[in-house]
């Protein structure tokens, strides 16, 4: 089967790609934009449109069916996040580490996040967990791995967590997500994401911290938003509460296979404008 190579959408015109520094000199300013891509054609289209392109391991769900981000390897993330980044000519490009691929020590964190960033050519990794990880985003911080951080709600920890809900309604968990901002965003951190917690928390770490928080159910009031593009772009029915959809791409989807089905069944695709005629 022959492959088609799509025209790359105008990416970004004359600007340059975001860098790091730039993304964290936008504390406090114009809210940064920032969704997930895992394809380099997905890229193009939303390169335009973002500062930040995540290659998130949610592509766990979202490409490969799977219950939970937990079974997603470096290879999965290498792969997706050297598509991606050579779909982008403007975004900042970063990539989740995958479980088990940082918890254990930073040396090992290096490591990972030293291939991660060779084999894909992306400008940052982001790593889940608060405190705990603080040492070892100052030790790769330390070595040129900027690093975006996760905490809140953090989907690696599901089967510790007990599942999906919102975090910190107590107030003892309250104190502890937003200890947790604060000792990774002192261990080096350029970013945030504070995902799935109740709004006060996002809005206490946005204003404690020196650099930006980017919310993913948590607060317009963070320097940033991220959402999942395909449920942003509607391709899921089912979602999480904080996901806005802005588009129809499960109906319109659902409606060209079944006009492509009905073409193909009534024999009139391929017509005489897909088909290749004897020459005169």
């Amino acid at each position: 089967m022959s492959t088609h190579i799509s025209e790359p959408v105008p990416a970004a015109g004359s600007l340059k790609r975001v860098t790091v520094p730039a993304v964290r000199a936008r504390k406090g300013g114009t809210p940064l934009v920032m969704l997930t891509a895992y394809t380099a054609r997905t890229a193009e289209l939303l390169d335009p449109h973002c500062d930040i392109l995540l290659v998130g391991d949610s592509l766990a769900q979202v490409i490969y069916g799977l219950p939970s981000t937990v079974p997603v390897t470096l290879e999965m993330m290498c792969a997706h996040g050297a598509a991606v980044v050579r779909g982008a000519a403007h975004s900042l490009v970063v990539i989740d580490m995958p479980f088990g691929s940082y918890e254990m020590s930073k040396e090992q964190a290096f490591a990972n996040a030293a291939r991660i960033l060779k084999e894909t050519g992306a400008a940052a990794v982001k790593l889940e967990g608060g405190a705990a990880m603080a040492e070892t985003i100052a030790f790769l911080g330390a070595r040129g791995v900027p690093v975006m951080a996760h905490v809140g709600l953090t989907p690696q920890a599901v089967n510790a967590l007990g599942g999906y809900g919102a975090r910190g309604r107590s107030a003892a968990e309250a104190d502890k997500i937003v200890g947790d901002a604060q000792a990774v965003a002192a261990a080096g951190a350029f970013a945030i994401v504070i995902e799935g917690v109740v709004e006060p928390i996002a809005v206490a770490i946005t204003e404690s911290v020196a650099c930006p928080t980017i919310g993913i159910g948590a607060s317009a009031r963070c320097d940033g938003q991220v959402l999942v593009a395909e449920d942003m772009l509607g391709l899921f029915t089912q979602t999480a509460r904080f996901v806005k959809a802005y588009g129809t791409m499960a109906a319109g989807i659902d409606t060209a296979a079944a006009r492509y089905a009905a073409d193909v069944r009534a024999r009139v695709f391929p017509g005489l404008e897909q088909t290749y005629q004897p020459k005169n």
